[in-house]
């Protein structure tokens, strides 16, 4: 007969074995997306990502995996990058959160708010009750992106709009579990990319939930993947841009156009395609040690030229690459924080001109322009970081960065996937031999194209999910998003 002691050391064994049974059942949960009783197979949805930490996955039922918590899934890739390189890298990443999570606390404030109540370090709280450090939109989007470009080894739009979808339904890549702060123009876009996938499901008799996993390439060649209506022109296109200059830099044409189009498929107009491109060339361009002084170059446009294809900026952007953001008064000279891309784009490039390369006066500086506070500080992040790098980043914010360490070796991921795809692939691509596809905007603004089409991911009607507790009331920040032309 056993003693008491060899009952509860049984029972304890017991209980640890139940509750790893139980932990098990929830991992293949998630990783076959049973949450939703999905399990019908399809020939044309086999896509499975090659890595655990790439997947949706979930605790229960209703509580998502957050970064953090994929963390102890990761393991280093075969071998890292130059370490100057993975630095530059890095730092894109962790500096787009920074400035992201020290906007947060002020976002929608505006400037004359400022004025008298500047920003003058990272807290936490504000506007969407935040944890120091916590990072919002900008930043779930950029590492949905980063995530796509890391499980399909290529440039995927389709993918991305999934790993997008999934951040809006579930939280996926959100430092608090759920999607918030998500801008008008992507939320639209998105459910459009929801009512496609639908007809899409019904056209070829697909169960809808598999198309998360679609990998016929005639079937992903098919699928219409620009989900934008014409003239959206807002920052949201800007804000997640870094993962694809980061992965694509050694073969800078290709880095060009593919930021372009990550940004047209929610926002469609030209300006918008072109900013992308345009800020997608000066972060390549930083991760070739290219001085400050080459990368705030009047006619740096003009001398790179040729990696911008066959399609000239349109003229908006092309003023700004011309140098219209080098202004001294800054706000009073006209630099905006605004949610238009024409004016983020401005102010992005202002902050980095004037920083006095200081990356913590950038960021601040940024930040107090006003109104979309957090998005243009995220979009000075990706390049000011990826000019400075990981280890010039302030150290009394860096220690801060939610999910800091998964960043981390989200970047490393980045550089050895990227070598990978410009040794297979980028010898043998060619970004303007290709046949023109038409911009979401008006009918006689120019045509550009771009090389291959790619592979694709949906699901159902979008749920949508509460903010964090904050400050500003549900009604307010309703309002705010509803009359900005952003994200």
């Amino acid at each position: 007969m056993a003693s008491i002691n060899q009952s509860q050391t049984i029972n304890t064994d017991v209980q640890s074995l139940i509750n790893r049974a139980a932990e098990l059942v929830l991992n293949c949960d998630a990783i076959l997306f049973t949450k939703n009783n999905v399990q019908t197979d399809h020939p044309s949805c086999q896509f499975k990502a090659d890595k655990q930490w790439l997947d949706l996955q979930y605790h229960t039922a209703d509580r998502i995996k957050k970064p953090a918590e994929l963390e102890h899934q990761m393991e280093s890739p075969p071998e890292l990058a130059d370490e100057k390189q993975l630095d530059r890298i890095k730092g894109s990443l962790i500096g787009m959160a920074l400035g992201d999570a020290v906007g947060a606390h002020v976002e929608f404030r505006p400037y004359e708010y400022l004025e008298q109540n500047p920003v003058k370090d990272l807290v936490g709280g504000g506007t969407w009750g935040l944890t120091k450090g916590q990072f919002t939109d900008d930043t779930s989007m950029a590492l949905c992106l980063a995530m796509s470009l890391l499980a399909r080894h290529d440039f995927v739009p389709y993918d991305q709009l999934v790993r997008y979808k999934w951040w809006h339904q579930y939280g996926y890549m959100s430092s608090t579990g759920k999607c918030f702060d998500i801008g008008a123009a992507t939320r639209q876009s998105l459910e459009e990319f929801s009512r496609r996938q639908g007809s899409f499901a019904k056209k070829h008799n697909i169960p809808v939930e598999r198309l998360d996993f679609l990998s016929n390439t005639e079937l992903l060649d098919e699928f219409k993947v620009n989900c934008s209506s014409k003239g959206v022109a807002g920052n949201g296109a800007l804000m997640r841009l870094a993962p694809v200059s980061l992965f694509f830099h050694a073969n800078p044409e290709a880095a060009v156009e593919f930021s372009g189009i990550s940004g047209r498929i929610t926002h469609g107009d030209k300006k918008a395609y072109d900013a992308c491109r345009y800020y997608g060339a000066l972060i390549c361009a930083a991760l070739k040690d290219y001085e400050k002084s080459d990368l705030l170059d009047k006619d740096f446009y003009k001398k790179h030229k040729h990696w911008f294809g066959n399609t000239p900026l349109c003229d908006e952007i092309k003023k700004i690459a011309e140098g219209s953001y080098q202004k001294e008064g800054g706000y009073q000279d006209g630099i905006r924080g605004k949610g238009y891309i024409v004016n983020a784009l401005e102010a992005a490039l202002w902050a980095f001109w004037s920083d006095e390369n200081s990356f913590e006066k950038g960021v601040l500086d940024a930040v107090n322009l006003g109104d979309d506070t957090d998005t243009t500080a995220a979009i000075y992040g990706q390049l000011a970081g990826a000019y400075y790098g990981y280890k010039e980043l302030p150290k009394k914010w860096v220690k801060h960065v939610y999910a800091k360490q998964f960043i981390l070796n989200v970047s490393e991921w980045i550089a050895y996937e990227g070598k990978k795809w410009n040794e297979t692939e980028g010898s043998t691509s060619s970004h303007q031999s290709q046949p023109d596809t038409t911009y979401i905007t008006t009918p006689d603004e120019p045509k550009s194209f771009f090389q291959r089409m790619f592979a694709f991911f949906n699901y159902g009607s979008p749920t949508k999910h509460s903010a964090p507790p904050s400050p500003c009331s549900p009604q307010q920040k309703k309002k705010h998003r509803s009359q900005s032309t952003d994200e």
